[in-house]
């Protein structure tokens, strides 16, 4: 069993691009490091961005050439890995001596992914998971990740996975991950909405698994130059509610609404037996005799060459 600080950094994307949100992640080291938090979740999107309104010039049937250019502004804003940020990423678990779980657009070739990215404060780069299925228009500008990236990652405080957003309300992804024994269940997200609260709840009390959810927390439309019709400009484009929750649903931390900050708990995976005595969801309370579930984790490629 394992004890420990776990926490979740709600932060913001830099309209200025990834360089100054790499900086604004970095500067957070000392109070990460104060904290003694041993795993640290960040929101999605928060290296690259989520153009959280815009349409990207595509209209059904044609796309303009001005959201060409837009989406070509974007993906040169998107990292690859590895690359020069998860290097600094890297570095600062292993100044921290944090476990970092860190949302991303990632660059592969000409597509973009949505992802996630553990760090190890000794290893480095541990695991990475990309998007299953990007939400509505969000397939405009995201490849769709495979079961390939399901990672389960062995932390100081538990063993990490992690679902994005809305895949949170997959409910075949959530029974995979059950299966594989998740005890932190990391879920960085952009969803700013009281049902997400009641999601994150639901999820650690099916799963009787710790869920550290990080969502962003973003500037008004205007201040980011961003034209939506109807939008109040008073009020943030993306308000935050980070939260962390037990594996009873109830709430350990946050939800943190509004501004920028780090909230933690103290945490301890024994309380996970304790939990799971009436209710372990993939185990005493499955009925493999009657439903069952195949994950294919083979990745997928759309053309494989065959020599010699």
């Amino acid at each position: 069993m394992a004890t420990g600080i776990v926490a979740a950094l709600q932060l913001g994307s830099c309209p200025e691009g990834k360089q100054a949100t790499l900086e604004k992640i970095l500067s957070w080291e000392d109070q990460i490091v104060s904290s003694g938090a041993r795993l640290v979740v960040m929101p999605e999107a928060l290296l690259g961005g989520y153009p959280k309104g815009d349409t990207f010039g595509t209209h059904l049937g044609y796309r303009l050439p001005e959201g060409r250019d837009k989406f070509a502004r974007y993906f040169d804003n998107a990292i690859d890995i590895p690359g020069p940020e998860t290097h600094a990423l890297a570095e600062l678990s292993a100044r921290t001596g944090a476990t970092l779980v860190v949302g991303v657009i990632e660059r592969d070739t000409s597509t973009l992914h949505c992802s996630v990215i553990f760090f190890d404060p000794e290893k480095g780069i541990v695991g990475k998971h990309r998007k299953l299925m990007p939400t509505g228009t969000e397939r405009l500008i995201w490849g769709q990740g495979d079961g390939s990236t399901l990672p389960v990652v062995e932390t100081a405080t538990g063993r990490a996975g992690a679902a994005i957003c809305w895949e949170n309300h997959m409910p075949l992804l959530r029974t995979a991950m059950y299966a594989k024994n998740v005890q932190l269940w990391c879920a960085p997200t952009v969803d700013e909405r009281d049902i997400w609260q009641a999601s994150m709840r639901h999820i650690a009390h099916e799963g009787r698994c710790f869920v550290i959810s990080a969502c962003q927390v973003m500037a008004s439309p205007d201040a980011l130059g961003i034209e939506i019709n109807g939008w109040a400009s008073d009020r943030p484009l993306i308000k935050g509610g980070s939260v962390i929750v037990g594996p009873l649903g109830d709430i350990l931390a946050g939800p943190l609404v509004a501004d920028e900050g780090l909230i933690t708990a103290p945490i301890d995976t024994a309380d996970l037996i304790r939990a799971r005595y009436d209710f372990d969801v993939t185990g005493h309370y499955a009925r493999p005799d009657v439903f069952s579930l195949s994950v294919d984790e083979r990745p997928k490629k759309s053309v494989t060459f065959i020599s010699g």
